[in-house]
């Protein structure tokens, strides 16, 4: 296990010389890790992706649980709750993937969920981030706008929705 006075990388399984990283922030999430992250391993294509959940200083069994029924995803184990952005910052410091790809630990992801995104950064250099639609957790024919998210992105980077 690598580490420094911050964090301690869980190498199993982990391959930075993967072209993507999925980086899940946890926080004492357990219950949600394990509603939610089947559908991210299962949909993530293991050949040039990795899956790794940042561990934000939790002080509930999701490492153990993450190590039990999630074997093949990495954890980067920060050494406290640095909070969501900084959390994040942090993770991020420790991974060399080409592309990476933040992703909330309540999301439910589908089959073919990074083959869009990874064409368009692919076919086009001067992208810098891509946005996918958000369809809603309750009601799946409806998109989610909580933070505006509908899946347009303005120049700035900042999503919005817009009216069909």
């Amino acid at each position: 296990m690598k580490t420094n006075e911050n964090f301690q990388l869980s190498t199993f399984n982990f391959q930075p010389d993967k072209r993507l990283a999925v980086v899940i922030l946890n926080w004492n999430g357990r219950a949600l890790m394990e509603e939610f992250l089947p559908s991210v391993v299962a949909c993530t294509p293991g050949e040039w992706a990795d899956v790794i959940v940042a561990d934000n200083g939790s002080t509930d069994d999701s490492i153990e649980m993450l190590k039990t029924k999630f074997p093949t995803v990495g954890i980067i184990r920060l050494d406290k709750n640095y909070g969501f952005a900084e959390g994040y910052n942090q993770a991020l410091k420790h991974i060399g993937h080409e592309y990476t790809v933040l992703l909330n630990s309540d999301v439910e992801v589908t089959p073919g969920w990074l083959d869009a995104p990874i064409a368009a950064l692919d076919a086009d250099k001067t992208i810098a981030g891509v946005q996918p639609k958000i369809r809603a957790q309750r009601n799946k024919e409806y998109f989610e706008y909580a933070g505006a998210a509908g899946g347009y992105m303005d120049r700035y980077g900042y999503p919005y929705c817009r009216r069909a």
